[in-house]
């Protein structure tokens, strides 16, 4: 995996200036004031104040930097040094308190100690990490008894589909894991689709919804709730979407009802 893990931190060290750049992250907003946060996250976790919150995988910490607006005691993690640079820098242009590690999911436990109210990740997060189950272990090891997990993401089911033909969606990927991820080269980034990059390539894997689920309740986790949503947040996912007044993107076609985000709120219980 080391190949791979490499061919991403070039890639992702390199998107982050772009994504700071772009409409799509609207980083002036955001230090204005705008939240970069969705009402799916929002409803689910409810009242943050007082709360740890651990977010993985946080990029350059808008979302985490949006919880700790809201009251929680936040700690971002991301494994692109260049992201975290970044987010510390921010933290401090906006003046609100915020912890960011530096760390990759699976080397966590030797970069950060201690146990969190929350622990959230979200939206393209998963398609990064080869163990899906060790992930699953992460999470546990970092949420308090009693605690919440939450994860909103993209729905599995929608990536077995090529989108290249704009006449029609067809099968190309399987939906179920494979031991090697997929190897994809190109230009552009969901939040910069004319951006040319020098890392243009990007190894991506997949893993089923059973994947994740059953990756939590093996780690000693209770699921507590599975939502699947006819909606996205990424208006580039698929050539067929387009945004509605409310901020998500749907099919144009109502033909295609398929999922396109799910989300999984997972309690860990207390003592035997």
């Amino acid at each position: 995996m080391e190949k791979y893990y490499r061919t991403n931190l070039k890639r992702w060290n390199e998107l982050v200036g772009i994504h700071a750049r772009s409409e799509e992250y609207d980083l002036e907003g955001f230090i204005s004031g705008r939240s970069s946060l969705h009402s799916i996250e929002l409803e689910t976790l409810g009242d943050v104040r007082g709360k740890t919150l651990l977010h993985l995988q946080c990029h350059f910490g808008l979302d985490s930097l949006s919880w700790a607006r809201l009251g929680a005691r936040v700690t971002g993690v991301d494994f692109s040094d260049t992201a975290i640079e970044l987010a510390r820098s921010i933290a401090e242009r906006i003046g609100v308190e915020a912890n960011f590690v530096r760390s990759n999911i699976y080397d966590l436990p030797n970069a950060l100690t201690g146990e969190f109210d929350i622990v959230y990740t979200s939206y393209g997060v998963l398609c990064w990490l080869h163990d899906i189950d060790g992930w699953g272990r992460i999470v546990a090891r970092y949420l308090r008894p009693g605690g919440t997990f939450f994860i909103a993401e993209f729905h599995p089911f929608a990536w077995v589909f090529d989108d290249e033909d704009e006449s029609e969606l067809r099968v190309r990927h399987s939906y179920w894991h494979s031991a090697d991820p997929e190897y994809y080269e190109g230009d552009g980034t969901y939040a910069d689709m004319a951006a040319k990059v020098a890392n243009r390539g990007d190894y991506e894997g997949q893993h089923s919804l059973s994947d994740v689920i059953n990756s939590l309740i093996k780690a000693g986790l209770t699921v507590a709730e599975v939502r699947e949503y006819p909606f996205t947040v990424d208006n580039a996912q698929l050539k067929f979407l387009e945004k509605g007044d409310d901020g998500y993107s749907r099919f144009r076609d109502q033909a295609y009802d398929i999922p396109l985000m799910y989300s999984v709120k997972a309690f860990k219980p207390f003592g035997p």
